[in-house]
């Protein structure tokens, strides 16, 4: 296991993170994702931290309500959430990890839009 530290546009929201050396990264075609540019990198509840910006973070909520997306109140990123695949663990958006070593990392497809056909396929990452 590795420390990896990362957060939002303006640094205002920063956290810290253990992950294995190779993490397992899924791009969801989802509406929002596609929207964002998000890129899963999903960890149970123990291994994530929040280090700053508690008091800086917007909840939004949409369709089922279920999944918990958070947004630095200042520039509007999504550094990470709490997901509806997974509502015990985050997903952190690797784009805003502090380090580019996610782009060597093996990144899987997400079937996003057929959700609830594919949903299973994540729960055991928070695990």
């Amino acid at each position: 296991m590795k420390t990896l530290t990362g957060g939002c546009h303006c640094q205002t929201v920063r956290f810290e993170i253990e992950v294995e050396e190779q993490p397992y990264l899924t791009d969801c075609n989802c509406s929002m994702c596609t929207k964002t540019g998000f890129i899963h990198l999903i960890i149970p509840k123990q291994q994530f931290n929040l280090l700053s910006g508690e008091h800086d973070l917007q909840l939004y909520r949409f369709n089922s309500k279920v999944a918990k997306h958070y947004f630095c109140k200042h520039c509007g990123v999504e550094s990470f959430y709490i997901p509806r695949s997974n509502p015990d663990g985050y997903s952190v958006n690797a784009r805003c990890l502090d380090t580019d070593d996610w782009q060597n990392w093996p990144i899987d497809k997400f079937d996003g839009q057929n959700w609830q056909q594919n949903a299973a396929k994540l729960s055991h990452l928070s695990k």
